[in-house]
């Protein structure tokens, strides 16, 4: 049977379930990657399974979100996260040593192989022809501890792709078509593939760009084939010697078909506040903007800071914008200036930010209130840049530059400039300096965690209970990102690690009470939310579902759920059910009371079953998409209880 590459990478993984679409499957894990904000919680979770050291091929935890030291709880935290790097056999990349998906690229990502990341950008990687996914921290710490990591199935989506990008036009404008296509959703269930000749005529970094916000479209990951583009990048890097080819057999075949012409793309961007909510740029030219941002995972590549540099070379900045100029790594960072790249940016008016995530987590970089900020990043959903009221637009480089030199939003196409021929450094610096080696197996079991005053241990769950009478505590719409059930930020990160003060932020952007009022009802069975479509989309930061567990949120019923957030639902013992009949959304109000009568069986026995309205007198018909090992771990109250009772059974 002739596979694509999704199938060959799949099929080369699989240790349970049967390759059928949205049948669940298990899959071995050769990398992971775990990240600051995410980071601790994974190891407090290596600490409580008892983790003597990796099992996985290799495994990075990198600190790039959390990097303002305006006191003591960040900088206590990469400490602990070093200390617990050394303790559990994994590569530790310093503050300053750039964001994980580029380093890990850099200096880790291998054809053939699969990369579980505790981060939902994890997915950039497979531009490398590799099977990168999001996941959960704690599905990220069960694969470190070498256990597979469970996924429905995923159709394999075909993009051919034909052509070659025009001038002006650039990697990031193909996922923003793709976006233009589908929206937020399109991707649910599904790994994109690309595949074609247009596929040639685009660089490693050009497939990151596309690769990585896959995760905006909702899908499980994008896989690109390992050629010559890849096997040149790997050269450039001194790994020559990882690289294999990888390509789709002859015939081989997609579940879902579609073509993208990169020679009749134009210039595109997402306008406030949404990733899918996407137009040529022509349409809204004329917008004034305060901010332009250069960097983040979505155009973390050499080209496209110095297209930029080339863009503003003996210009200014227009007066009133911040050109804002965010490195992704300090190898690329090195590699600008050797090239004498930031000599044009500087003197240009940008101003230099540290190697790092930075604004695009709301970690700094904040625009006015009421003005425009243009950026290169991944997301714009509300909120997210650290402003509340803001107004976010995402575009290319090329827009994003045009866009800075004329203080409005602009079609790079209508600048009177050359379009700049950007060549890649020949011998470009290659930086291993902050990327510190795991210790051997024997000298890591002598190393001390070290824990600062600001890590608290994740409490006892409780089992799910046969009986539940919940009021609905929140009603929402559509699209809920995990950034409004509990934002990023330099205001609220510094608190990943103690769950008791981080939850205090929880849903503060939907309703400022909702922590208040769940306290109260805590300690008397807890409480439901209600919500629309694509429920928990963005972020894969289990903080968004521990948090409201911890306050007593004990079901989610929505019309569906974007698939990060309902496994870490599940992961934390949070019930997550649909609606069978979407109408019967209408019928429920904040504060109707739920009652659920006989839920342990219910869920054991079937996939849908009923629910009351107290006081009503009406039922709703609701469904859950769990499998026979997702139903236990919800029973057990979560995956940490179910780990230790297999455990505690193993060892009797």
């Amino acid at each position: 049977m002739a596979l694509n590459v999704t199938q060959k990478l799949i099929k080369d993984h699989l240790v349970a379930g049967e390759m059928t679409p949205g049948e669940e499957i298990g899959l071995t894990i050769d990398q992971t990657l775990t990240q600051d904000a995410t980071g601790t919680l994974v190891m407090l979770e290596l600490e409580a399974m008892g983790l003597d050291y990796a099992k996985t091929e290799a495994s990075a935890q990198y600190v790039d979100h959390n990097l303002i030291q305006e006191d003591n709880k960040n900088p206590d935290d990469h400490l602990f996260l070093e200390s617990a790097t050394k303790r559990f056999g994994l590569y530790y990349s310093r503050p300053g040593n750039g964001v994980s998906h580029p380093v890990h690229m850099q200096r880790l990502a291998k054809p053939g192989k699969t990369l579980l990341g505790s981060d939902s950008h994890t997915c950039a990687n497979g531009c490398m022809g590799m099977l990168a996914m999001g996941a959960g921290g704690i599905d990220v710490a069960m694969a470190i501890a070498g256990e597979p990591f469970y996924v429905k199935m995923p159709e394999v989506w075909g993009v051919k792709l034909t052509g070659s990008l025009p001038d002006w036009v650039s990697a990031k404008d193909v996922i923003l078509e793709l976006l233009r296509r589908h929206d937020v959703k399109g991707g649910v269930g599904k790994v994109i593939e690309y595949y074609g000749p247009g596929v040639k005529r685009l660089s490693a970094m050009d497939r990151h760009v596309i690769a990585n916000m896959g995760a905006e479209l909702g899908a499980t990951g994008t896989v690109f084939p390992s050629d010559k583009k890849i096997r040149k990048f790997l050269k450039q890097q001194n790994r020559e010697q990882d690289w294999i080819e990888l390509k789709a057999d002859p015939g081989a075949t997609y579940d879902i078909q579609e073509e993208i012409n990169l020679s009749k793309l134009e210039p595109l961007v997402a306008k406030p506040s949404s990733p899918g909510n996407v137009v040529p740029v022509r349409e809204v030219e004329g917008e004034p903007i305060y901010q332009s941002y250069i960097g983040s995972s979505a155009n973390p590549g050499f080209r496209d800071f110095a297209i930029v540099a080339e863009m503003v070379k003996n210009k200014q900045v227009a007066n009133g914008v911040s050109l804002d100029i965010n490195p992704t790594s300090r190898q690329m960072l090195t590699n600008l200036v050797n090239e004498g790249y930031m000599a044009n940016l500087i003197p240009a008016g940008s101003r230099l930010h540290q190697a790092g995530c930075n604004g695009c987590i709301g970690m700094g970089q904040a625009p006015a209130t009421g003005r425009n900020s243009l950026r290169t990043t991944p997301r714009n959903f509300p909120g997210r840049s650290g402003t509340k009221e803001d107004s976010v637009y995402l575009s290319s480089p090329e827009t994003a530059a045009a866009s800075a030199l004329t203080g409005e939003i602009t079609d790079p196409r209508k600048l009177k400039i050359k379009y700049p021929d950007i060549k890649l450094p020949k011998n470009p610096k290659v930086d291993t300096n902050l990327l510190d080696q795991p210790l051997a197996i024997e000298e890591a079991r002598q190393m001390p965690l070290e824990k600062g005053p600001n890590i608290a241990s994740i409490p006892e769950m409780l089992e799910l209970p046969s009986t539940l009478e919940v009021p609905v505590l929140l009603k929402m719409g559509d699209n809920i990102s995990t950034d409004e059930i509990l934002a990023g930020g330099a205001r609220v990160l510094p608190y990943r690690s103690n769950l008791p003060e981080i939850s205090k932020f929880t849903f503060e952007m939907i309703d400022d009470s909702y922590y208040d009022q769940s306290m109260k009802l805590r300690d008397q069975g807890g409480h439901a939310i209600v919500g629309g479509f694509n429920y928990g989309q963005g972020s894969s930061r289990e903080h968004a579902a521990l948090a409201p567990r911890y306050l007593g949120l004990r079901v989610a019923l929505v019309k569906d759920f974007a698939r990060i957030h309902w496994q870490n639902l599940v992961n934390f013992g949070i019930l997550p059910v649909t609606f069978v009949n979407e109408e019967d959304y209408e019928k429920l109000e904040q504060g109707d009371i739920l009652q659920f009568t006989n839920l342990r069986n219910n869920i054991r026995n079937g996939y849908e079953f009923s629910v009351q309205m107290k006081g009503k007198g009406q039922s709703i018909p609701v469904r859950h998409a769990l499998s026979d090992r997702q139903v236990e771990i919800m029973l057990k109250g979560g995956l940490i209880n179910w780990v230790k009772d297999r455990k505690e059974t193993a060892n009797k």
